[in-house]
């Protein structure tokens, strides 16, 4: 049986308040082709399917668009997971209608192992893959809070309530094992290992959620992970793998290759397992330096090879403030409309020793990257000087998390 993973799609996202339509679509596309190219049987979706809980019709029309087709190719089974992004609700409300199509969706979590557990059969109807579709675990999935409870306490008990919910399923597996029958996990985590980038968001508690290779099961013959946004293998495990999401979400995705997993499984494991890498239709470029090397380099960009123009940032470094700096850039930018727009122009590294309290706040904010976190991080740290943060910014994290969590249910 050939299975594709991939995860992270995160239909709907904005870049600095610029829709991503295009980019997805042309990525549904590809994978349709790949697909049908590949003679996919079976489609894992490891989480966050949108950007938000409360997608557009855009982004709806995106998804339903791409299941109504995939239907029609020779792909017999789509498994779908809800991610951090995820409403639960929004993903489970056609559940039972796309399950005749043989479309799975696994929104929320269950305390059932058997409700999360996949059985996946033949055309003549020969059990062939057994998957553990295990969506995002919210806090309230993996543990009961306690009162007065320590912050190593309550990362011990998060770790601890993810790597049972996997251990969960061991009893209801064996029976597949025995029979030879391969077993799939998803997950949408945090694996501790993993190198991620701007654009996750931190999930569990500032990724205290976060477990190791080793608390998977062994009997596991492939674990389809999502949320980090880079394809990686986690402690150097071949068979526990983030796919990645299938376009650069931030701008520190810039260097990252984008591709999808294709698994073959054959008497009863893994026997293939091949990345195919995803094109890309819009370049994110990162322009970094003294101004006139800037120039040069904005001046001499090709995008000939990209479908829609490149979206850029920029941030230069300076000997001292320029008062003509914009009207320079621009008429550099002016050559290069038709091929490159500037998104994110960070504020100016300013080469100079010494610098004002009120300079070094303003290069270092930007509203476009700062998060709640760093917000209240930078209080902290004003308030408190000298004291040991972690505490604060955990609870704080934690309140994010279940304010998050309310406007969901």
């Amino acid at each position: 049986m050939r299975v594709l993973h991939t995860s992270d799609w995160h239909l709907g996202q904005r870049l600095v308040n610029l829709e991503r339509t295009e980019e997805h679509q042309h990525f549904l596309n590809w994978l349709l082709q790949t697909i049908e190219q590949e003679r996919v049987e079976v489609l894992l979706m490891s989480g966050d399917v949108f950007d938000n809980g409360a997608p557009s019709n855009t982004a709806l029309k995106l998804y339903y668009d791409f299941l109504r087709k995939v239907c029609a190719t020779c792909c017999r089974h789509i498994i779908i997971t809800g991610g951090n992004h995820d409403s639960v609700s929004t993903l489970n409300a056609p559940k039972e209608l796309l399950q005749y199509f043989n479309i799975h969706v696994i929104g929320g979590a269950s305390s059932d192992p058997l409700d999360e557990l996949i059985e996946l059969h033949s055309e003549q109807g020969e059990l062939q893959l057994a998957v553990c579709a295990v969506p995002f675990l919210r806090d309230r999935d993996v543990r009961l809070s306690v009162p007065g409870e320590s912050f190593e306490e309550r990362e011990q008990r998060i770790k601890q309530g993810i790597a049972a919910h996997y251990e969960a399923f061991v009893p209801h597996i064996q029976k597949y094992k025995q029979q030879r029958i391969p077993v799939v996990a998803m997950g949408h985590l945090f694996a501790a290992g993993g190198s991620a980038s701007e654009s996750e968001k931190e999930i569990h508690v500032g990724n205290l959620g976060q477990i190791g290779a080793d608390q998977f099961p062994v009997e596991f013959d492939y674990v389809a992970l999502g949320h980090l946004h880079r394809p990686q293998l986690v402690n150097k495990r071949h068979h526990i793998r983030y796919s990645g999401s299938p376009i650069p979400l931030s701008f520190s995705e810039v260097t990252d290759k984008k591709v999808v997993f294709i698994l073959d499984f054959e008497e009863g494991k893994l026997a293939d397992l091949r990345e195919l890498e995803i094109p890309c239709c819009r370049k994110l470029v990162r322009f970094k330096g003294p101004l006139e090397k800037v120039k040069q380099q904005l001046s001499i960009y090709d995008n000939s090879a990209y479908t829609l123009i490149a979206w850029a940032e920029l941030q230069l470094e300076l000997e001292s403030h320029l008062p003509d700096l914009n009207q320079q850039l621009e008429e550099v930018l002016s050559l290069k409309k038709d091929e490159l727009q500037l998104l994110i122009h960070r504020p100016p590294i300013i080469q100079k020793t010494t610098q004002t309290l009120e300079q070094q706040v303003q290069e270092e904010s930007d509203l476009h990257t700062l998060r709640e976190k760093d917000v209240f991080l930078k209080r902290c740290q004003s308030a408190f000087p000298d004291a040991d943060h972690s505490e604060l910014v955990a609870t704080f994290s934690e309140l994010l998390e279940l304010m998050g969590q309310e406007r969901e249910s």
